[in-house]
């Protein structure tokens, strides 16, 4: 994912969160609709989650220290988990809670009758750009993949839960402008009550999908099979390299992963040679994959024996057993 475009996607989120807040607080304060206070919160709860996002963007920016030698790339993905934290708590939850009071002490809208309307109108139009901004950067890293694939397969979080809390926003707002219109024609109270409760499922469920996937990245994810497959082609395309005996990779943040190997590499006449091999097996994985910017590959000789015998595929794992005073093997084949 392009970092710019998934910054430019959150400000646009954050600017119009904002806005949008200012102006439920206000139809809140002449209606008194739960509805409009829950939207209220939520915009809130979104405004801050986009400013953990930016954070998190760019603290994960650090150099590398002793301490944590391989950087801070993954701490996008530890913001993103909070951010579902808080929409779950901040928003869902209290959505749901101002639901239940409503429903304790249903009342109509008596005054201002026309704020609330327009005020979700408004803001729905406002999510709506919003929502078309991070659809479009989205379609810039997305290819052909479906919209369900790319919310729970990309490694940069950024855009899928701006994606996700642009949606929950429109739809949250539909919700509330049907409470709200429900109300105003009826003159029951419980209508803004229902429209608060929908509002308050609709975000616990969203939270909970951002908190699954999320979840998956801060345990550590590897490559998509099509880098997979480029960086087997990339070791073995070259005459340094028999076969991959074994290989691991894993994402060391959205924008780089790891790539740990044993390859079966071919006789050599001095270590020179060998370095020379491995340093150009590296430069073929840069150049096929430019996100594996750490690589360690660990030259072994490749065992058909070792292989068979299920010890190991490498020759230093094919070691003899050891033997007694009699001459007698004795344990289990090392390995």
């Amino acid at each position: 994912m392009s970092a710019n475009g998934g910054t430019k996607a959150i400000v646009a989120a954050l600017l119009a969160n904002v806005g949008i807040a200012v102006t439920k607080f206000i139809a809140f304060i002449l209606t008194g609709s739960s509805s409009m206070l829950a939207e209220a919160i939520h915009s809130v709860a979104d405004s801050g989650n986009q400013g953990l996002l930016l954070l998190g963007g760019k603290r994960a920016k650090r150099e590398a220290t002793p301490q944590h030698p391989f950087g801070y790339g993954r701490e996008r993905y530890i913001y993103a988990f909070i951010v579902s934290i808080v929409l779950f708590s901040v928003g869902g939850l209290f959505a749901l809670y101002e639901a239940y009071h409503k429903f304790s002490d249903p009342h109509a809208i008596t005054e201002w009758h026309w704020v609330p309307v327009v005020v979700l109108v408004s803001a729905i139009i406002m999510e709506t750009f919003s929502f078309r901004t991070a659809i479009k950067e989205s379609n810039l890293v997305r290819g052909n993949q479906s919209w369900v694939h790319f919310v729970r397969r990309a490694k940069a979080p950024e855009l899928p839960v701006v994606l996700l809390e642009d949606l929950g926003a429109l739809v949250g707002l539909v919700f509330a402008l049907f409470g709200v219109t429900m109300t105003l024609i009826t003159g029951n109270g419980e209508w803004d009550a229902a429209g608060t409760a929908m509002i308050g499922i609709l975000l616990v469920t969203i939270a909970v999908v951002l908190a699954i996937e999320t979840k998956s990245l801060l345990l550590g994810e590897g490559a998509e099979q099509h880098d997979l497959d480029a960086i087997e082609r990339a070791i073995t395309d070259g005459p340094e390299v028999e076969r991959i005996i074994h290989m691991k990779t894993l994402y060391l943040g959205p924008e780089e992963l790891l790539v740990a190997a044993k390859v079966g590499v071919r006789a050599c006449e001095s270590a020179q040679d060998l370095a020379r091999g491995i340093n150009a097996v590296e430069a073929r994985i840069r150049a096929g994959v430019p996100i594996a910017r750490v690589i360690y590959l660990e030259p072994d000789v490749y065992s058909a024996a070792a292989a068979e015998a299920g010890t190991g595929a490498a020759a230093d794992t094919a070691v003899p057993r050891p033997q007694d005073a009699s001459g007698e093997a004795t344990g289990r084949p090392g390995g």
